[in-house]
């Protein structure tokens, strides 16, 4: 009689478990960004047959690949509280870096692809810098670092693009086992930041200076040096973006990823990430992504201009931010 009432207990907190469980997923923005993910995978699909198609898929994540990886320091950065507008003149100079390295200097691929990341991160690291050590706000530095490397891009080039031979394109174009290079490597960034923010002392470190930074100051957490990490990684990932895109284009564009700063900010608000910072999920931008590629495919299906496009996503946005206010617990 012991052994069935324990059994009995031991199946209740078993169901309460399940349910708490439950209940704590639902509640998760990333929850709410899967959702309409999958409604609109399976709209798509049955007003275009061609949506479902392996290729159309892989397309779609190659094409949003180089936006992924840029949203994944994105989210390193907005978790802080703060926002970096310079990655996509940091995809520009990375990619200016690469081609230079490789058509006027003959380096090695190798070696000008990691040039081009750590031009990228040092980039960052400057942005970093004048936030953490002078406290400078983050949407005014990073607006003048737009324009810093990507002048610097256009001075080096004279504005016009450097070509590149076809043999560097593997990296952007070929495949392993059917899946193209460029999805690999988003998955292995994603991979990487996950364990970064969710295995690692520092990504609770990441969290809690954007949750409450008086606190962390408090609790003895060097937040500049955190800011300054999360702006070099933002860099980081943006040069790898860069040396992805030039091997796509065979080319270094000094004028390439205007406006992919947006891109990757919305990827990582639809992914409910909190612009207010301390709140929100790797795999959510992931999701987020996704979301704002599948978006982009299905319009330009059913032959949605471009100028309506950018109208369409920039009301989904924000949709995205008023919802992520209204379920902030604090709010008055």
């Amino acid at each position: 009689m012991v052994e069935a009432a324990t059994h009995h207990v031991d199946k209740n907190i078993k169901n309460i478990d399940f349910v708490d469980i439950g209940k704590s997923i639902v509640a998760r923005p990333e929850f709410f960004s899967f959702i309409a993910l999958v409604i609109l995978v399976v709209a798509t699909s049955f007003s275009n047959e061609n949506f479902l198609t392996v290729d159309n898929l892989m397309n779609i994540t190659r094409q949003v690949s180089i936006t992924a990886i840029i949203a994944v320091g994105m989210t390193f950065v907005i978790l802080t509280g703060g926002i970096d507008l310079s990655v996509g003149a940091i995809v520009a100079l990375s990619s200016t870096v690469m081609a230079g390295m490789i058509t006027n200097m003959g380096f090695p691929f190798w070696l000008a692809s990691s040039l081009a990341v750590v031009a990228g991160m040092l980039v960052g690291l400057t942005s970093g810098v004048f936030i953490a050590r002078f406290a400078l706000p983050p949407i005014i530095v990073t607006l003048a670092m737009m324009e810093i490397p990507r002048g610097m891009g256009l001075l080096y080039t004279n504005g016009y693009p450097l070509p590149i031979d076809r043999v560097f394109g593997y990296l952007g174009r070929e495949y392993v086992l059917g899946i193209p290079i460029p999805t690999l490597m988003m998955l292995a960034v994603f991979a990487v930041a996950y364990v970064i923010l969710n295995r690692l002392p520092i990504g609770r470190y990441v969290y809690a200076v954007g949750g409450n930074e008086d606190a962390a100051i408090l609790s003895g957490i060097r937040t500049g040096r955190i800011k300054l990490m999360v702006y070099a990684i933002s860099g980081v990932t943006a040069g790898i973006a860069g040396v992805i895109q030039t091997s796509r284009l065979l080319s270094g564009q000094p004028n390439s990823a205007i406006g992919m700063e947006l891109d990757a900010i919305a990827a990582v608000v639809l992914g409910g990430t909190s612009i207010a910072g301390g709140r929100g999920h790797i795999f959510g931008t992931l999701i987020g992504a996704l979301l704002l590629g599948v978006l982009n495919n299905s319009l330009n299906m059913i032959g949605l201009s471009p100028y309506s496009q950018r109208i369409v996503k920039g009301v989904i946005l924000l949709i995205a931010v008023l919802f992520g206010f209204l379920r902030k617990p604090n709010r008055k």
